[in-house]
């Protein structure tokens, strides 16, 4: 008994730290209003979203998809100009977390709020990269490569590292789930399943390079994250299985060497048994027997 109470005690600890953490001070109060909030969905709960969004893959997804999106110098410029993804990297990543946990299980009126919000920054995001080119954060043209660099991180990284892969079909309805967020922030054609997915992106390929923007923001998102010490190992673990999951063209310009061998020992394990550990803390201990 006294066993299992401690168990149970590190798990609401460990649980309660990682969720201030992803999403902020406000974090209990948007649960309560995403989950609680009576009315109809974007996305009913056999959708495969919800799987994929409810499972703790998405840290590793995450941070994929922040190197992978760097690729496309007027993304990063705009990141790196506007974002402040170095002074607030909990705020710009809580804010994320939000928006994804209020579209994804949220009331439709919730989600095309919050969507509405993200538009409208986008429309104030302006500028000019070290290149010279304009870039507009609303550009459906940028939008739609955040997108597709967003879906494949999360969908590669859940099928690697969650609980309940999908199956094919699974897969391709993902994809089509994310395609009504796309189009409501204002991407007009988002891909619906994998074929499509894969054809978008090698069409941005001839686009992305590695700049200087780029590689900083990689060396400050792997190497020197805002973390105490002690949380450190475990979020190296979390970025470098990142880095394993992008492809070999979007690892060569950001420097990110392959090491044969090392990641399929080592790194994806480690990896694998991270992830059961933090879907263990964050998600509720079953009452118990009798109540």
């Amino acid at each position: 008994m006294d066993r299992a109470r401690s168990g149970s005690g590190v798990r609401d600890r460990l649980g309660r730290e990682l969720f201030a953490r992803v999403a902020g001070p406000s974090g209990p109060e948007n649960r309560a209003r995403i989950h609680g909030t009576p009315g109809p969905r974007w996305f009913g709960p056999e959708r495969p979203v919800r799987r994929v969004h409810g499972d703790a893959s998405m840290f590793i997804g995450g941070l994929r998809a922040l190197l992978l999106q760097s690729l496309h110098p007027l993304a990063m410029a705009a990141v790196a100009g506007h974002s402040g993804f170095r002074g607030d990297p909990w705020g710009r990543l809580q804010r994320t977390s939000t928006f994804l946990a209020v579209t994804t299980f949220g009331t439709a009126e919730h989600a095309q709020e919050a969507v509405d919000r993200v538009r409208a920054v986008h429309e104030r995001v302006r500028g000019r990269a070290p290149s010279g080119e304009p870039y507009h954060a609303a550009d459906p043209h940028l939008l739609c490569w955040v997108h597709i660099a967003e879906v494949d991180s999360f969908l590669r990284a859940h099928q690697r590292y969650g609980a309940r892969p999908l199956d094919g079909a699974g897969c391709d309805g993902y994809i089509h789930d994310m395609a009504t967020v796309a189009r409501a922030l204002g991407v007009p054609d988002p891909p619906h399943d994998r074929a499509e997915l894969a054809e978008r992106i090698a069409a941005y390929r001839p686009e992305l390079r590695a700049t200087q923007e780029a590689l900083d923001a990689a060396r400050f998102i792997l190497l020197h994250p805002p973390l105490p010490w002690p949380a450190r190992p475990p979020y190296a673990v979390l970025a470098a299985n990142a880095v394993a999951a992008l492809p070999p063209w979007a690892r060569s310009p950001l420097r990110l060497p392959r090491v044969p061998g090392v990641e399929e020992v080592c790194v994806r394990p480690a990896g694998k048994a991270l992830t059961r550990t933090i879907r263990w803390a964050m998600t509720p201990p079953p009452p118990p027997a009798g109540s």
